[in-house]
């Protein structure tokens, strides 16, 4: 237990939590909306910050970040809880089981990375934004012991917090779900306004931290074409036609278990309104196809990937080797590229 980071008291014992959109206020003896963050005696504490409930070393294609770090191994750590509270969560054992976990320090945390043979570690399975004192202390510990971190995310953090750990996160990976369909989101995630998502890609890009977004698309319910096309379109416009975009497949899981597996279609589809649309790096994240990165300019082969794995990458000093193109791939100084 440690004492939260972005809280203020508002009268008596009450106190507003300042981290993500939310902004719980919280009564003493209350928690907020991600069940880690508990108010005693007017003092707010993160629950989770000494409690890691999962430790795995990982292909960091598998976060997926696709143009960050090609072929390196991350360590991946997770502690208990969510802000979101996603109906067809693939990780709601973690997200939302118990908080008891494994006492650690950051310290230990890096030491584990480095031991394992990581170059980097990684915040994910659940929301990193609700462990943030635990993610922000092991992020610059790890940047002093030459290791690069990123961050998993839906994205549903304020902007103050982003900027205050920007310097030491190199990567993130926001999720969007049912291609930002507000009235989907709503109902399977009891999230009704994504606007402070938009906000916080933004707020990491402004920073300088490489941005990846995913879309998970669930069938039936979150599979609109409309709303990938606006999803995309923002995107395109905003941080850029270059930023890599996964269309992810969805898997029944936790409280929806009476729909199918998204039809591979269904996320060729997407792939194409894509790219048609005019974005440069578009993958289908987990269907065992093939996601080499190619110029979107010749079509120069830059990562040779097979299956979730990078196995070569040709580039040369951020250009297609090819015809010169800038490339965006970033976090090669971990990779040797």
């Amino acid at each position: 237990m440690k004492e939260a980071m972005f809280y203020k008291g508002i009268g008596g014992d009450r106190v507003r939590c300042n981290l993500c959109p939310w902004n719980c206020e919280i009564d003493e003896g209350e928690r907020g909306i991600c069940g880690v963050r508990e108010n005693r005696n007017g003092t707010l504490y993160s629950l989770s910050y000494d409690n890691l409930t999962s430790a795995n070393l990982d292909p960091i294609e598998k976060k997926p970040l696709f143009n960050f770090a090609p072929g390196t191994e991350t360590y991946s750590i997770c502690t208990a809880g969510c802000n979101w509270k996603c109906k067809y969560c693939q990780n709601w054992q973690l997200s939302q089981g118990d908080l008891t976990g494994r006492s650690i320090s950051p310290e230990e945390i890096v030491t584990k990375a480095k031991d394992a043979g990581a170059k980097g570690i990684s915040y994910t399975y659940t929301e990193p934004t609700i462990f943030y004192e635990l993610a922000y202390e092991t992020a610059r510990i790890a940047h002093e012991n030459g290791l690069y971190n990123t961050f998993v995310t839906n994205g549903y953090i304020n902007p103050e917090p982003v900027r205050r750990i920007a310097p030491f996160l190199d990567a993130v990976t926001v999720d969007f779900k049912g291609s930002g369909d507000e009235d989907f989101l709503k109902e399977f995630a009891g999230v009704a306004d994504l606007a402070p998502v938009y906000t916080s890609i933004m707020e990491y890009y402004r920073n300088g931290v490489h941005v990846e977004i995913t879309d998970l698309i669930v069938p039936e319910i979150g599979d609109s074409k409309e709303s990938t096309e606006t999803m995309v379109d923002w995107i395109a416009n905003n941080p850029g036609a270059d930023t890599p975009l996964h269309f992810l497949r969805f898997y029944p899981a936790y409280r929806v278990k009476d729909l199918p597996p998204t039809p591979i279609e269904t996320l060729t589809e997407a792939k194409q309104i894509a790219e048609s649309r005019g974005m440069d790096y578009v993958y289908l994240g987990n269907v065992g196809r093939d996601n080499s990165t190619r110029c979107p300019n010749c079509g120069h082969e830059i990562i040779t990937r097979r299956g979730p794995r990078a196995l070569r990458v040709d580039i040369a000093n951020g250009l297609c080797p090819n015809c010169g193109k800038p490339i965006n791939v970033s976090g090669l100084d971990w990779t040797g590229g």
